[in-house]
């Protein structure tokens, strides 16, 4: 295999794939990429057996074939290369010869035989979403997945297609985030995306109307992002039913303005630490939400202005899961649902119902 490239294709490919590269295998063909030359041009291929990321870059192209270099060594050297160009040379031994200006290295292979097949998907479902929009609604909900491995089908996003509607859902026990958007879909379908995958993607999707093409298989997942394609198996299980989870009504509510409610949270939140852990004490009442904190440090209070509908109420927070839930909301104003100090708050948009963020309350000692 030879093949010439071009020095900013290849770093940024490479860096893109990289992240489905395995650290942890008993396969050393997985810390690797797999490099496939043919007069398509140059394919590159990472894979931990859970994720798989593919990618064609052009490429000057004088021997056809295939091999596996470390992911690692490959990327360091291309990133550092001297010259514009990258000329790799591979022998039936799979050693390997990267030439760029006076710099050359020789690096030794892995058979390209050794790399594992990526899953083919079967019987799957195609759907077409604009990447903005798409990229939005993983964005939103990302904060919301369950980092504990207690509930595995938890560890991603259900995505929930009826009647024209996709709901993108997380939860974690502690708080639960659905974006909501119409799209052109006439069935009804339902999967469940890892987490780690959800955060490639918004990697590698632009922020503009470009389509993504989706084929949901059964096991496994397929995203086609401009010349990359991502390959993830699907969390299987019993998602939790979202939908009886939102409590129905509300006593208080409560309209805010975003920014100046975060910068309020984090200022009571300085007093709080990883070892010094307090809930923030918010009191929604009179057009006002006083907000408190106190810990082995010290005290810290704080009052927001508001514009506040029905019973006043006092109830106890988490302040990070508190902080995301209004990071996420992604407008300037939001509205604020309260159903008494024991049941979860909800944030929704002033306006329609594209997202809703569910806070469960932390119980407060009484002062």
């Amino acid at each position: 295999m030879k093949f010439t490239v071009n020095k900013s294709d290849i770093t940024e490919a490479v860096s893109n794939i990289q992240r489905a590269v395995s650290t942890k295998t008993s396969i050393p063909a997985l810390e690797g990429i797999l490099i496939g030359a043919s007069e398509e041009g140059l394919e590159l291929c990472a894979y931990d057996l859970e994720l798989g990321i593919t990618t064609v870059i052009p490429a000057f192209v004088v021997e056809p074939g295939k091999a596996v270099l470390s992911a690692k060594l490959f990327s360091d050297i291309v990133r550092r290369t001297p010259a514009e160009t990258v000329t790799v040379t591979v022998d039936e031994k799979n050693m390997a010869t990267l030439e760029s200006g006076y710099s050359r290295f020789s690096i030794i292979g892995i058979p390209a035989a050794e790399f594992p097949e990526l899953p083919k998907l079967t019987d799957s479902t195609q759907i077409s979403l604009p990447g903005n929009l798409l990229k939005s609604m993983i964005r939103q909900t990302l904060f919301a997945i369950a980092e504990s491995d207690a509930k595995p089908i938890h560890q991603g996003s259900l995505f929930n297609i009826e009647k024209g509607m996709l709901d993108v859902v997380s939860v974690d026990g502690y708080r639960l985030a659905v974006r909501r958007e119409a799209i052109d879909f006439p069935e009804d379908l339902s999967f469940v995306v890892p987490g780690k995958t959800l955060g490639e993607l918004l990697k590698l999707i632009k922020d503009s109307e470009d389509p993504v093409e989706i084929s949901a298989g059964r096991r496994h997942i397929l995203f086609k992002i401009d010349n990359y394609t991502v390959i993830s198996s699907l969390l299987e299980g019993e998602f939790l039913n979202y939908k009886a989870a939102i409590p129905p009504e509300s006593q208080t509510e409560v309209v805010l303005k975003t920014r100046e409610a975060i910068d309020s949270v984090e200022r009571v939140s300085l007093l709080i630490t990883d070892r010094l852990k307090s809930p923030i004490r918010c009191l929604f009442d009179n057009n006002e939400v006083k907000l408190n904190c106190t810990t082995s440090m010290g005290r810290a209070s704080d009052q927001l202005d508001v514009e506040m509908t029905g019973q006043s109420v006092e109830i106890g927070f988490n302040n990070r899961y508190l902080l995301e839930a209004l990071r996420n909301t992604e407008c300037d104003e939001v509205k604020v649902q309260l159903g008494g100090p024991l049941s979860p708050m909800k944030v929704v948009p002033k306006e329609g119902d594209s997202f809703l963020f569910l806070v469960l309350p932390v119980r407060l000692k009484s002062e």
